[in-house]
């Protein structure tokens, strides 16, 4: 292996080119998980490639986020993101889990 191989960060690749949906610029960085989950519900909406529902792929895309982040993902944020995912649900009239 060369030491020049540029390093691939096929995570990072999937949130930008994801085939489910076509996200705002930094929309995980948000600090209102209430802007997240309205900004995941328009990707959702408006993506012609998502191959399930418009909650499903906003959800799947938001869990992933959360998942890939792993404990690397602070405190604050995560709670945040958690926090999308119940926003999400609302907007979808979706019961609690």
């Amino acid at each position: 292996m060369s030491k020049n191989k540029p390093t691939h960060r096929w995570s990072q690749d999937v949130t930008r080119h994801s085939n489910a949906l076509d996200l705002e610029k930094d929309v995980f960085a948000q600090a209102d998980p209430k802007r997240i989950a309205r900004s995941l519900q328009r990707s959702a909406e408006h993506s012609e490639r998502r191959k399930s529902s418009p909650f499903r792929s906003a959800m799947s895309m938001l869990t992933f986020y959360i998942n890939r982040a792993g404990d690397k993902l602070p405190t604050a944020q995560r709670r945040r993101l958690e926090a999308a995912k119940e926003e999400l649900r609302t907007l979808y009239d979706r019961p609690k889990k």
